[in-house]
């Protein structure tokens, strides 16, 4: 993940954005999963709609991984820092 710290922009921008839209469209699937599963509504569109979450889920999954793989082939996924100044950092929280 990136430094929150970082200036973004970018595929860096557009790999956040990515991945908060698989968060919410894997919530929206499981909430109209759950709704589907439980009141098992009985309205022609609803057959349609409740596995639309579902396929956008999919789709956005695949989506953040190209943007992810283009980033980190760009070098904007790599920390910069090496494991020596996290050690040091822990230790001095420590």
């Amino acid at each position: 993940m990136t430094d929150p710290d970082r200036p973004v922009g970018g595929i860096t921008l557009a790999v956040r954005w990515a991945g908060r839209l698989l968060c919410w469209s894997l919530a929206a699937a499981w909430a109209a999963a759950a709704v589907d599963l439980t009141a098992s509504p009985h309205l022609g569109w609803w057959d349609a709609l409740w596995q639309l979450p579902s396929c956008l889920t999919c789709a956005s999954a695949v989506a953040w991984a190209v943007l992810r793989a283009r980033e980190k082939s760009a070098g904007g996924g790599s920390d910069p820092r090496t494991g020596n100044d996290v050690r040091t950092e822990w230790d001095q929280a420590a």
